[in-house]
Order: structure tokens, then sequence, then C-alpha cells
């Protein structure tokens, strides 16, 4: 199938046509605006970007290990990030933070709902318009291509359904709400298209591969191009293509330190997951963890094409790849069954694989890095300065460059609202009113007052995580991840009152940050300053920061 592209001065309604490429005088006016990744004006060989984004996959419990494919061709012919964190823990949050490089207490989407700012009217007139594919299309003169799920409520009818086109998309081809593998409806530049079932023509991981491979072919080649393939792997309902259906029968969820155990001294959603899991829980999770691996394989493949296209059509050389999760997952960590949702290693952190131009092969980097980097990245790439933006992430360049004597922060913001209804759940009449996601023994893994912020902190000396909860307990947990790697013990009560100090007063800063306040030194780091002064009130108690519901 040949997709065709929307008309260059953005959406149209109705039939889509072809590019008409814009006078020679007005294109180095556009392109005036970039300068290439050295500096130079851009013109001719500007470099074009490929971001990979799975939906749910970990990478503390092994997510990366079905990939070997995408390994080889993207890890060991570039850099493995060791360290990438998601400023939110849900789908839609997070992946609102890669297209606008904010935090989300700045884009204000909070959850996976429309009144929580999920691809709303409100998102769509105020942050789509400053999304890095918007300043690549219509500052840096990039084609622009979108295939898959886009955010969890796309194609609302509340919120201009299917014929919306985001702005700053040359072709658009999105999933209409959330990640399924039959049976769903796309966007094709505005127009609905229903598939079935057929594995041949409808599984949609190959769908998208076969959609991107059309673009490369079919694409102008005068202009750079940026892609952004957001697969269903490995969200559920974890179907696998027929042919990778009975593999991995030999593997189980990881049963590591922290895997069905109670969460003893930890905030009280973890506190009520029963443990031992039962037998029937623990059958279901294994059951979760190998079909998520299986679903992964077709990402494998997915990628294997893509790169394969890439260096027949000549571009491998001159495109940077990425490729990263929008949230990690958790299978049995502290008798939480399956989900993402929590402040933990395992829901937060995600893998982050890149090569392209500049970049040596087989390198890690240990840099302390977050998916609201990506954003700033890619327009560094295409040579728009971040200084033009609002954005609170930091340009990865110059580590993917081996920039020698860097500075780097030493911290990230981690923020989230928990969701519930102010009513009991009928299946678990014995829980309080608030939960939500619940399983049938009742252990539930969101409750709205499982509203946190965190900041993640890596120095040279210190590897902590400290957060705080909007609760009646105003409940704190702080973690020494280098003793504690799996956070069974929480040390609130034991570290060092002055330490705890600054990491409250460093979270406060963080949670109303913008921009260039976000990349303030942090705690450890030598240009950092801390006035004790500021931590109390008029009545001499300590200051927290205070949640609200409006303020994400």
């Amino acid at each position: 199938m040949r997709l065709l592209p929307l008309a260059p001065g953005g959406p149209r309604r109705g039939n889509p046509r072809h590019l008409t490429f814009c006078s020679p005088a007005l294109l180095l006016l556009v392109l005036g605006r970039c300068l290439g990744v050295s500096g130079e004006a851009a013109g001719s060989r500007r470099p074009n970007v490929v971001l990979l984004l799975t939906d749910d996959q970990d990478e503390v419990l092994g997510g990366m290990t079905p990939l070997k494919k995408t390994k080889a061709l993207i890890g060991e012919m570039g850099m493995t990030f060791s360290s990438a964190y998601v400023p939110s823990a849900l789908c839609c949050p997070s992946r609102a933070s890669i297209l606008t490089g904010k935090y989300p207490h700045n884009h204000h989407v909070v959850n996976n709902t429309l009144e929580g700012n999920c691809s709303s009217k409100s998102w769509q007139k105020i942050q789509e318009p400053n999304t890095f594919p918007a300043i690549l299309r219509s500052m840096c003169g990039y084609q622009t291509f979108f295939a898959g799920k886009y955010l969890n409520e796309y194609g609302a009818p509340d919120a201009g359904g299917l014929e919306h086109i985001p702005l700053g998309w040359s072709y658009w081809f999105a999933l209409e709400k959330n990640s399924k593998y039959y049976n769903y409806t796309l966007s094709i530049n505005g127009k609905a298209r229903k598939h079935g079932e057929n594995y041949s023509v409808d599984y949609l991981t190959d769908v998208l591969a076969n959609v991107s491979l059309d673009f490369l072919d079919y694409k102008s080649n005068s202009e750079p191009f940026f892609m952004m393939i957001s697969t269903p792997a490995p969200h559920s309902p974890w179907t696998a293509a027929p042919q990778y259906q009975k593999t991995f029968q030999n593997v189980f969820a990881p049963r590591n330190k922290n895997f069905n155990i109670h969460g003893t001294n930890k905030h009280w959603l973890i506190r009520q997951a029963k443990t031992p899991m039962t037998n029937s829980s623990m059958q279901f999770l294994d059951n979760a963890f190998r079909k998520r691996w299986q679903t992964l394989l077709s990402v494998d493949d997915l990628v294997e094409k893509l790169v394969k296209r890439l260096e027949f059509t000549g571009e491998l050389n001159n495109t940077y790849i990425f490729y990263t999760s929008d949230n990690g997952y958790h299978t049995g960590q502290f008798s939480l069954p399956i989900d993402k949702r929590q402040l933990y290693e395992f829901d937060i952190k995600v893998p982050l694989l890149v090569r392209g131009p500049g970049i040596k092969p087989n390198q890690t980097s240990k840099m302390l890095v977050a998916n609201i980097d990506l954003g700033p990245t890619i327009l560094d790439i295409a040579g728009y300065s971040l200084n033009k933006t609002q954005m609170d992430g930091m340009s990865l360049l110059p580590i993917l460059r081996g920039a020698s004597n860097l500075t780097w922060r030493s911290d990230v913001l981690v923020e989230y609202q928990g969701e519930g209804r102010n009513v009991t759940d009928p299946t678990c009449p014995s829980l309080s009113p608030g939960v939500s996601q619940c399983f049938p023994d009742c252990v539930c893994e969101d409750a709205y007052n499982n509203t946190y912020a965190c900041v993640r902190t890596m120095s040279a000396l210190w590897n902590l995580q400290y957060c705080e909860f909007d609760d009646q307990e105003v409940f704190v947990e702080v973690y020494n991840l280098t003793a504690d790697p799996d956070q069974i013990t929480n040390i609130a009560k034991s570290i060092d009152p002055e330490l705890l100090g600054k990491m409250n007063y460093r979270l406060m800063m963080l949670q109303s940050c913008s921009g260039p306040t976000c990349r303030t030194p942090g705690v450890f780091d030598p240009g950092y300053r801390f006035d004790p002064r500021l931590m109390f009130s008029n009545h001499g108690s300590v200051r927290t920061r205070r949640f609200s519901k409006h303020s994400l």
C-alpha cells in the first residue's frame, strides 16, 4: 500500500495529496532556522532520525532479552544507556513528555483519560503545536512520519475523532486509542480504516513495519526525514504473531529479591498486596511475562527490516535510530501481579539504545537520562537550538558523540497522579473507596492517593531515590540503590536528617521547575546551593511540596 503525504502546509481535511515543493528561496528561509549538528548551514545531507517506541517494555526484568537483532543492529552499533528513566510510569503522561520534552507538571497530562488531558482539546491546542515533530516540520523542513499508537485517547469523538491530525506530521498512520494487535481502527491521514483478524494483513506490528518501508520507498529525497514508529508490543492483550506463540515455553517471570515479598515500610498501596501470591496469580503473571516476550519478537523483525531498508537505500549512515519504551513494568514485585504506575526501578526505568553518525559502536553510558531528553536531542541533531523552546530536557548529542569533560545532571524528577473514584469496588467490598486496577483477589495496583513525586539522584558517590506521597500520612520513601538495588528497605527514618531536608527541598524545586530551571545543579553537584531557612514556614514547621489534582 502506498501512503500519500499530507499537504505541506499542515493537516488538510479531505483526500490527501502529494507534497508540493516550496520555492528555493522559501526553502532556504526555512532551513536557515536550523543549522547542521556541526554548526554548518543546513541544506544538503542533514541527518535523518528514526524513533522506535514500544509500549510497557521494562529494562530491569529483562525486557530487552528477546530482541537479539535490535541489540545487534542498534545497541552494538552505537550506545546503550544503562540509566534511562521516564518522568511518569504511565503511557499517556510519558508519551506526552517524549513529544514535548517536558515534565508532566508542565504539559499537564496526568493520566490516560481525556479528563487527565490525554489527547484532549486542551492538549491539542496548547501542547501539540510545540512538540518537537511540529518544530522539525515547520522550522527545519523535515518530512515527518508517524505510525502506531499515539496517545491513549487519540480518536475520541469528544476530541476531534480520527480526523484530527496533530500539527507537524506529513504522514499520519495512527491507532485509535490504546494498543491492540487485531480488530482495530487506524487514522490514515485523517481517514478511518478498520482492520480485522487476518494475520497476513492485520497484525499491527507487521502493518507498521510495512507502512514504514513504504514511506522509505516513496518519501521525497530532497528533504531529511523523521520517523516515529510506535508499536503495540509488549502491551496487553499480549497477542503474539502465530509463528511465535510457542516460543519461550520454559521462561518465567524473574524471581528476583523483591519478587513475591511483602512491601514492608512502603506506601499503604504496596502494603495491601497479599503475600504470598496465590498459585493462580503466579501462573497468570508467568503467562503474561512469556507472552510479552513473544510479542517483542515481531518488533525485533520490524527493526531488522527497517535497518536493512535504510542500508539498501543508502540512508543508514546518515540516520540516527533511537529505541526506547514509554514505561517499565512489573510482574510480581512486592506481590503486585502486573502493571506499571509505581515509583520503583522496574516501572520507571526503560531501555534506550541509539546509533547514528558520529556514535562509536559498542558503547554503554551510565549518564542519568530521561525521555524528556529525546525531543531536545532530535532538535539538536536537526540544528535547532534548545534555547528557542520551552523544553525541560537536555540534548544527549554531546554524550552520544563522546564529549570530554561534560557537565551533566545528577537528578531527574518522577511524578505520578493516582487514579481512583470515591466509591467502593463492588467486587472488593472490604477495600476502602478510591482504589482502581484491582485483580480478582482484591489486590489493587492504583488508588487516588497513589500520588507521588520523586527525585532520582545519581552521582559519583550517591545512588538515591527520595519520594513523597500526597496522602494523609505524607508518606516518604527513600532508597539507597547502591546497597539495595531491589529497593526492599525504606531508609526514610534512618537517613541523615540534613540530607533528607535537602532532598525535600530539591523535590519542591523540581516540581515547580520549567525549562532551564529543570536543569539546575542537584544536591550532590558542586554548584548546588541550599538555604535551610527556605525549608520552614512562618510557623516553624518543615515545608513539603503541596500536590494538587490541577497543578499537574
